[in-house]
């Protein structure tokens, strides 16, 4: 199918968990003609790791993470997933010291992260680990509430909201995300597959522990903290796909990159086959162009005034990159 336009590299996906990242960073190896260099994976990028909004941005998620497991999950006995819930599970079962526990459960996860991914992402996950080690370790809050859905919807948006500031520095602060990335080609499971097997086996485990309902609660937890650490990590200005088709479409095109100065990439395809006229048919451009979340509102309403009729829908982006796309607050 010809395309006179690319705005760069689509990867369509309605569910982008922060394994998905860790995927992709894992797979942007060099290709097989420039084997003879030296991979960047292979070197500590201090700077990067040492730079200043990197070092708040975890510092702020760690202390988040410490907020929410010891206000909210510890007391109750609520599970996040990964590691973090495994800690709560092992520390409510045998009162091993859960500062421990976050360290050495993370230590297999950051050695795969390290063989995997790089040496920048094991010691950013390090930093983080350690950090959230010695804020369990100093900081004793007591419970903020005592209603179980308060808890488990407040904890999970902490939660997350922690998880994902850390996850805008290149690393995590629950190592259990790299077993995604590094079991995906072997299995043939998704990242989102794999994570969920891998929490389903926590959850079930504490609801023969601790009660189906504290288990439920748990499931609402991680709920809410896997949603607002994507939403964290993407912001608001998430790329989003729009996909027009019009037969005004010439207008459309000039509106997109001479008014807006967007990329658009045309597809060739034919428009109709309508219930009681499906011979009736017409060439047709499936205009499609890359969008950050905000723009959307408005470019749909200039494209209802070119052309009530015309036939638009919207595709999350799993991750875009190239061409002239407008670049968001954020890189990750």
């Amino acid at each position: 199918m010809p395309v006179r336009f690319c705005t760069g590299i689509l990867k369509t996906d309605k569910l982008y968990t922060s394994a998905d990242f860790l995927s992709y960073v894992a797979n942007k190896l060099p290709p097989a003609h420039m084997a003879k260099r030296k991979p960047k994976l292979d070197t500590v990028d201090w700077k990067r790791i040492f730079h200043i909004k990197n070092l708040l941005l975890t510092l702020s998620g760690c202390s988040l993470a410490v907020l929410a497991m010891r206000g909210f999950l510890i007391p109750n006995k609520f599970l996040d997933g990964g590691i973090t819930g495994i800690s709560i599970l092992i520390y409510k079962l045998y009162h091993i010291n859960i500062s421990i526990l976050s360290i050495v459960l993370n230590i297999p996860f950051i050695y795969m992260g390290y063989r995997r991914i790089g040496k920048t992402f094991a010691v950013q996950t390090s930093i983080a680990v350690v950090l959230l080690a010695i804020g369990l370790f100093f900081v004793h809050i007591p419970p903020v509430t005592e209603d179980k859905l308060l808890i488990a919807f407040f904890g999970g948006l902490i939660m997350g909201t922690g998880v994902g500031l850390v996850l805008r520095t290149g690393g995590v602060v629950d190592g259990a995300e790299v077993v995604a990335v590094f079991t995906r080609r072997k299995t043939g499971f998704s990242n989102s597959e794999i994570i969920l097997m891998f929490n389903a086996v926590i959850f079930a485990v504490a609801a023969f522990h601790f009660g189906l309902e504290t288990a439920m609660y748990s499931l609402i937890t991680y709920f809410a903290a896997t949603r607002t650490a994507d939403y964290v990590v993407d912001g608001i200005e998430q790329y989003t796909a729009i996909n027009i088709i019009s037969a005004k479409q010439d207008e459309i095109k000039d509106y997109l990159v001479n008014e807006l100065n967007k990329g658009i990439t045309v597809y060739k395809g034919e428009r109709g086959y309508l219930p009681g006229s499906f011979d009736i048919k017409t060439d047709a451009d499936i205009i499609v162009t890359v969008v950050t979340r905000l723009e959307v509102h408005n470019i749909q309403n200039a494209i209802r005034s070119i052309d009530p009729k015309a036939f638009v829908y919207v595709q999350s982006i799993k991750e875009a990159a190239g061409g002239i796309l407008k670049p968001r607050a954020h890189g990750h």
